[in-house]
């Protein structure tokens, strides 16, 4: 049953991760977690290449260590599709995060919806993993008739939990999103 949890629990932490990239109309870092920078030779994830903070509830500022990579992060930062334009002043970057459209929001109220319907489709998947090692447990006679039933409701109920966990999430960032 730890394995069951464990494993339920990476996927739902999984989609919060997936969830944390979606822009909502308020400065969060991890929105930032996806951009790679060309520097020193090599694709260097942009928080290794700075200082990110958040000033205010609509802007996103990067202290950049090295001066010589500003303008190769401002393209990293335009190139990324996220609709944010850079200002420039020195070494720091500020990112004002502009509001969302109403059809954005839906959007990405959608995508939203397809990480949460994936990560249902995970646990599933982990369930019916569960399920079929238990019953060769059973076949290979080390589980009664009444612990493989007994086996199969903690999976089901492990599942459902697990299930309704994502679905609050989902609620809660759908919230958040829409949210004007």
């Amino acid at each position: 049953m730890e394995q069951i949890e464990k494993k339920m629990n990476t996927a739902i932490s999984h989609f919060e991760k997936e969830l944390n990239s979606l822009r909502t109309s308020r400065a969060n870092p991890s929105m930032l977690d996806n951009i790679t920078v060309d520097a020193y030779g090599a694709k260097t994830p942009l928080n290794q290449l700075g200082n990110i903070s958040i000033p205010d509830s609509s802007t996103i500022t990067i202290q950049v260590w090295d001066s010589t990579l500003t303008k190769t992060i401002e393209n990293a930062i335009v190139d990324s599709n996220l609709g944010i334009n850079p200002q420039i002043d020195g070494q720091l970057i500020r990112l004002p995060v502009p509001k969302l459209s109403e059809e954005r929001r839906q959007e990405l109220t959608k995508i939203a919806s397809e990480y949460a319907e994936k990560s249902k489709v995970a646990i599933r998947n982990i369930r019916r993993d569960f399920i079929e090692n238990s019953k060769k447990e059973k076949k290979e006679l080390n589980l009664s008739e009444d612990d493989l039933k007994k086996t199969l409701d903690n999976i089901q109920k492990n599942t459902d939990e697990n299930i309704g966990k994502i679905d609050k999430i989902l609620e809660s960032k759908k919230n958040d999103i829409l949210k004007v």
